[in-house]
């Protein structure tokens, strides 16, 4: 396991947990958990992300990463007020059978397949865009901790490209406990503890809840995931079984809180990228790494959830931004390579950057929508 593969395979957990796990716990508080029913949620979570993207990377060769839907869990915070739980984990096993469906049917492999290659470039650069920029707007409220971080990377980048990330990491993580920034005061040790809710099946819940997060998690979660492995060259992993795989993980792990498995597009990003490994061929290790990270954080729970929860909000936001840096340059350049789809692929990463968010589908929907529609209007085949 090359350093820079387990590097890239811990700041991809580090974003991922650092930047959405309060979303989970909250989620899980407007459902009536209770604090050993937040830790399961987060096992459920952990193990099946681990397991799912430890089998996929090495069955493929490529670092195929999954995540739990972001976005879903925001949707849940609001729609599960007032919700009994055994009702929601219902609507978690509906929309797993549909994610399954959309999968393994092969249908959202076909609709894909005719996305250009430019389009999803850009879709996925509008996505990243926004994290490379917030490294120069933290960089405003903490100059001594950014500052030094951004300027390591660029001369790093000189001398050593290959061990950039991790050695930028190191030097965030020194300054941060330098200036006492760690926030561990809450921080207790405890493994989880699998609590099985049983499902039951109520119909306005399923309308409510089980359909908006099928539609949410395929349109913001797994097209930019789709995007990010043909963007790197890794066209040959077959979209409907990796899809309907983490559709029929959630089927087996929403009643422990497992409610949305799903292809991950940032976080993927981090380990698809030149900095994970030099040969494309190796950095499925990225994605290894990623893994077994994940089943680690499953294992312990909410305490690990909560220990990157403990790391500086600054640390987090700018290491997710100086990794993706090349990720964001590579998918520009494709997205305009071609002057004939400039304008289409331009329009797409503008709206997706925009983060338009319209009847609770997200821009990286939308930016395809709008990059297709100038497509047809300017007479692009």
């Amino acid at each position: 396991m090359p350093l820079s593969a387990l590097a890239a395979g811990f700041i991809a957990i580090l974003v991922g947990y650092g930047g959405s796990a309060a979303i989970v716990f909250q989620a899980a508080s407007v459902a009536g958990a209770d604090a050993g029913l937040i830790g399961s949620w987060m096992g459920a979570l952990g193990i099946g992300m681990g397991v799912t993207t430890i089998a996929l990377s090495l069955k493929y060769r490529a670092p195929v990463v999954t995540a739990w839907s972001t976005p879903g869990a925001a949707m849940l915070v609001v729609a599960l007020v007032g919700v009994d739980l055994s009702a929601a984990v219902g609507a978690f096993l509906f929309s797993g059978a549909l994610v399954t469906l959309a999968g393994y049917s092969g249908w959202f492999e076909r609709i894909m397949d005719r996305v250009p290659l430019q389009l999803a470039s850009a879709m996925l650069a509008g996505v990243l865009a926004r994290f490379g920029m917030d490294v120069f707007v933290v960089m405003q409220s903490d100059l001594a901790l950014v500052l030094p971080m951004f300027a390591a990377y660029l001369l790093v980048k000189r001398l050593s490209p290959r061990y950039v990330v991790i050695l930028v990491l190191f030097l965030g993580i020194g300054l941060s406990a330098l200036y006492g920034l760690f926030r561990f005061e809450s921080l207790t040790f405890a493994l989880a503890r699998p609590v099985f809710t049983s499902p039951s099946l109520d119909p306005a819940v399923i309308l409510g809840v089980g359909v908006p997060l099928f539609l949410v998690t395929m349109a913001s979660q797994n097209i930019p995931g789709v995007a990010v492995l043909r963007t790197y060259g890794y066209a040959r992993v077959p979209v409907s079984p990796v899809v309907g795989s983490t559709g029929l993980v959630t089927l087996l792990m929403a009643p422990f809180g497992g409610f949305a498995y799903n292809l991950a597009a940032i976080t993927a990003a981090i380990c698809a990228g030149p900095d994970a490994h030099p040969d494309r061929e190796r950095r499925y290790l990225a994605g290894v790494a990623a893994g077994l990270f994940y089943l680690a954080a499953g294992v312990l729970g909410g305490t690990v959830a909560a220990l990157f929860i403990a790391f500086p909000d600054a640390l987090v936001i700018a290491i997710a931004g100086i990794a993706l840096l090349g990720t964001i340059t590579s998918s520009l350049q494709q997205a305009m390579d071609d002057s004939a789809w400039r304008e289409p692929a331009l329009i797409t990463f503008l709206v997706t950057l925009s983060g338009v968010d319209l009847y609770g589908v997200g821009s990286a929907f939308w930016g395809l929508v709008a990059g297709a529609l100038a497509m047809w209007l300017l007479g692009r085949r």
